[in-house]
């Protein structure tokens, strides 16, 4: 007695390839190149990736003389750690990469290796603007992350976030590039241009940990996540990352250009804009001028409205302080305002920010 063929009712498309005598579909090879270029991954970066503990110092109480419990540096005692991150090394020689509000204004950092050995860490430089941050720790021949080209990723390709949510060290998520191109308001109020979106989940304790793509080259550093969504995580852009950790290690800072005014975005009046031919419909108000500032010396004063930087159009305060990269400093540029309807061009030359200067 034959037996019968027992066909499953969830799998309404057997029937129907039975009958045409098609080959089932077999996704494991799929699975399987996912799950080991995931690995691959893994197993190449991780032993890169830190953990660090931020520690401020506890001031002794007024009047109460220090007791027994002063750190090793004979320093005031210290409150456990405040905070913690995740970062990487990106050279043989110690430079690790996190984000600006992970150590910034740290008395102390440890930093926990993959090995297990624990070491202190020195801050190198941070850059708030960027939320980006380079710290340094003792060794030598140490694991490297290699920073990739974030110019050569694409919406959709896989992306892999390293690092320690919540103090679970080494915790590997996996996701795409959800988008490029974002901008992202730093901790400093400053737009970080050309950040990373990614649905690879991040939770606190990623933040300066790698983004990496599955050639295990790193693509992004974890920043930020918007809460309470899912799925909606950013990382800063290698090459962005790259330029700034560059610079804080041969300055301690990124030095960018400053013209010394408090500026707010308005919109212009449309008669203005088709009497002067603006290109734009907004500008940015001064509300306020430093003394003896670039803007100052240039003339510029409370009330007028910055319409163009350079020749380019300005919309906002986001568009002016994109036009404002070091190479600007000490170079005259032409500023294009309105002041009670009347549109003037004054020359300025951007400076040093005061708090860059030596």
């Amino acid at each position: 007695m034959m037996k019968p063929k027992v066909r499953h009712l969830s799998d309404p498309g057997a029937a129907r390839n039975e009958a045409a005598g098609a080959v089932p579909f077999n996704d494991a090879p799929l699975l399987d190149a996912y799950s080991n270029a995931v690995m691959h991954a893994a197993e190449v970066v991780s032993p890169a990736v830190v953990y660090i503990e931020v520690t401020h110092r506890a001031a002794p109480r007024e009047g109460n003389p220090p007791r027994a419990g002063r750190d090793s540096e004979g320093g005031a005692r210290r409150s456990p750690p405040q905070s913690t991150g995740s970062g990487f090394i990106f050279t043989p020689d110690g430079y690790v990469l996190t984000n600006s509000h992970v150590v910034h204004g740290a008395d102390r950092l440890d930093v926990a290796l993959s090995d297990g050995r624990r070491v202190r860490a020195d801050l190198v430089g941070d850059d708030p603007d960027t939320d980006l941050a380079v710290v340094r720790i003792g060794g030598y021949d140490l694991p490297v992350a290699t920073l990739g080209d974030s110019r050569l990723i694409r919406v959709g390709q896989l992306a892999i976030a390293i690092g320690n949510p919540y103090g679970f060290q080494y915790t590997v998520t996996a996701g795409v590039v959800s988008a490029l191109g974002r901008s992202l308001r730093s901790h400093s109020g400053r737009l970080i241009d050309n950040v990373i979106q990614t649905d690879a989940a991040l939770n606190p304790g990623n933040s300066g940990g790698p983004l990496v793509s599955s050639r295990a080259e790193v693509i992004g550093v974890a920043t930020a996540t918007i809460l309470p969504a899912q799925g909606l995580c950013f990382a800063i852009a290698s090459n962005t990352a790259r330029f700034v950790a560059a610079q804080l290690i041969r300055d301690g800072r990124v030095v960018r250009a400053w013209v010394g005014m408090a500026g707010q975005d308005v919109a212009v009046h449309r008669r203005s804009v088709r009497e002067h031919g603006l290109g734009v419909s907004s500008g940015v108000l001064a509300a306020a001028v430093e003394v003896d500032s670039p803007a100052d010396r240039a003339g510029l004063k409370q009330g007028d409205v910055v319409v163009a930087f350079a020749g380019k159009p300005i919309a906002g305060i986001d568009d002016l302080q994109r036009m404002l990269p070091g190479d600007r400093i000490g170079t005259q540029c032409e500023l294009t305002i309105l002041r009670a309807g009347e549109k003037l061009t004054l020359a300025i030359v951007p400076a040093s920010r005061p708090s860059a200067r030596a």
